[in-house]
């Protein structure tokens, strides 16, 4: 019976850690005009599915991850792709379409990732869509400084790139 229980721990545990490591933590980081930006998030897989207009699928929202809400944090009043964003903490989510994606910067924190309320919203902005050359099995976001105060936002998965441009105030 002893045995049996323990066989019955062990699996139950090995089947919890397969599945926290389905879409592992990623965090993404940039010092941008001195300034400290990053976000958090859990990066999901492709694993042989249609992501773009299927797993995300078009014109809804999306949690921009899996699991909780992604969160951005920045040490420095930001323009984002045109939105004024004051230093803080905040949820991103995005909006996606085949021709058009959106990036929205909701005030709710520390909320899961299919919480979202548009009346949190501080805004949307266009980003710029491109498509990759290759097929980009893991979801992975980037804050990448490109000179002085300025910086870009990238997100990349499946044949799908957004990104939009980062100044800091």
């Amino acid at each position: 019976m002893k045995l049996t229980m323990t066989v019955i721990v062990l699996l139950l545990a090995s089947l919890c850690k397969a599945h926290a490591q389905l879409s592992p933590p990623a965090t993404a980081n940039a010092t941008i005009g001195g300034k400290k930006l990053s976000i958090s998030y859990s990066a999901p897989s492709m694993r042989g599915r249609k992501i773009m207009g299927g797993l995300v699928p078009y014109g809804e929202w999306w949690r921009t991850g899996a699991d909780s809400a992604t969160m951005f944090r920045t040490e420095a009043d930001l323009d984002i792709g045109g939105l004024k964003v004051p230093k803080g903490a905040y949820s991103i989510y995005t909006l996606p379409g085949a021709k058009e994606w959106q990036l929205i910067i909701n005030k709710q924190t520390g909320q899961f990732g299919t919480e979202y309320d548009q009346k949190q919203d501080l805004g949307r902005v266009k980003m710029n869509l491109a498509q990759t050359p290759a097929p980009v099995e893991k979801f992975k976001i980037e804050l990448l400084s490109t000179g002085g105060n300025k910086g870009l936002l990238k997100m990349t998965w499946e044949r799908t790139e957004v990104s939009v441009p980062i100044t800091v105030q």
